[in-house]
């Protein structure tokens, strides 16, 4: 199995520049499998910059809501880069998709592949209740995704205000 890495953290936390530094030092060039989508020019911006800096390195590939099937059809070659599961989720979420078994089949893919494989999520589960049902189910689907992938991953880190914290493997506290 080849390493698998989930970074989490808060909003700006650092959390993709850290899971780019990360992907590029397990080998280059690298594959960044982008979950968002340009539906309005502010996030055809944010995806603008992040592409800019990356850099040549970095071969983009789209998979808003076929995560496995890129990961497994990019599998075998330089290490690839998921930004982001929270956005593939809600995705997933907005497609009226079954969230629960796309998350399932994520982690069980983990477990196949050849490449390494770096993930970005948010950790939403940090801050206030939603207000709105919807906003209360993706929050408590996000804590239920990341919790499904982090334990198919053999690490896991946490990204504060730009510093690293690994989480996973931790020798000090039994799983």
């Amino acid at each position: 199995m080849a390493k698998s890495i989930l970074i989490t953290g808060g909003a700006r936390s650092g959390k993709s520049a850290l899971a780019e530094r990360l992907t590029l030092r397990l080998g280059r060039p690298a594959v960044y499998v982008a979950t968002a989508e340009a539906l309005d020019a502010e996030m055809a911006e944010r995806i603008a910059r992040h592409q800019a800096r990356r850099g040549p390195d970095w071969h983009t590939v789209a998979a808003p809501r076929a995560l496995v099937a890129a990961l497994d059809d990019s599998d075998g070659g330089p290490p690839r880069l998921v930004d982001c599961l929270t956005l593939w989720l809600s995705n997933l979420m907005l497609g009226e998709r079954d969230w629960r078994a796309e998350a399932e089949a994520l982690a069980a893919a983990l477990g196949r592949q050849r490449a390494p494989v770096v993930l970005v999520t948010n950790e939403v589960g940090a801050g206030l209740v939603p207000e709105t049902p919807l906003g209360r189910a993706y929050r408590d689907a996000a804590g239920w995704t990341n919790q499904t992938v982090a334990a198919a991953c053999d690490e896991v880190w946490l990204a504060v205000a730009g510093y690293p914290l690994k989480v996973k493997p931790n020798e000090h506290f039994p799983a």
